[in-house]
């Protein structure tokens, strides 16, 4: 698939106040500072559509940018920063879960993980959720430009062993880095299958 035009629509904490048109979305969600941003205008081609930001946790709002005029897809809030008060990381809970268990439209969510760690206990309690509440995801690793060759494939072999120990079978992976453009066309691609078969 060919990215011809994304441009953002809407910003918001309320579900209810999502698009309405019954376009298929592809929602985006990882820890803070997981390069989240980097990694939508990296598929996208432009590099302000999402905002970047050095500061961890800027996103609070689901953002919805329209791509070809067919699709959308959903920059989620992140989750797990730590230097959040609790009332906040409890609304921000609320928006995350909200979204992800009572929007209809989504038709999946990519799980995006930095390469670079080994598997934390925050992500893996993530995809268990995702796992109890039936929500088809995929798994993105990013920032794979970060690491050796060798060191990459222990880290995501690490993950892979530890879902193994949970799962039956695994989603599908993706290794990525917005750096490079890696993975960009096995991701807009798969996106592409999916709504082929809509």
């Amino acid at each position: 698939m060919e990215v011809k035009s994304a441009r953002f629509i809407i910003s918001n904490t309320d579900v209810r106040k999502c698009p309405q048109d019954g376009k298929p979305e592809y929602a985006f969600i990882g820890r803070s500072n997981v390069g989240k941003s980097s990694l939508i205008n990296m598929l996208t081609r432009q590099n302000k559509l999402a905002m970047t930001s050095a500061t961890p946790g800027k996103t609070l709002l689901i953002n919805h940018f329209l791509v070809n005029d067919a699709w959308y897809l959903v920059d989620l809030p992140g989750y797990g920063y730590a230097k959040r008060g609790k009332v906040q990381q409890e609304k921000l809970k609320d928006i995350i879960s909200d979204y992800i268990l009572g929007r209809s439209q989504m038709t999946l969510l990519f799980l995006l993980i930095d390469s670079r760690h080994s598997p934390q206990k925050i992500d893996l309690e993530f995809i268990e959720w995702l796992g109890e509440n039936g929500v088809p995801f995929a798994i993105v690793f990013t920032k794979a430009d970060k690491l050796t060759r060798s060191q990459l494939h222990a880290n995501i072999e690490g993950y892979k062993a530890s879902l193994l120990e949970q799962w039956e079978e695994l989603p599908p992976v993706f290794v990525t880095s917005s750096e490079h453009a890696t993975g960009r066309t096995e991701l807009l691609n798969y996106i592409d299958e999916i709504n082929n078969t809509l």
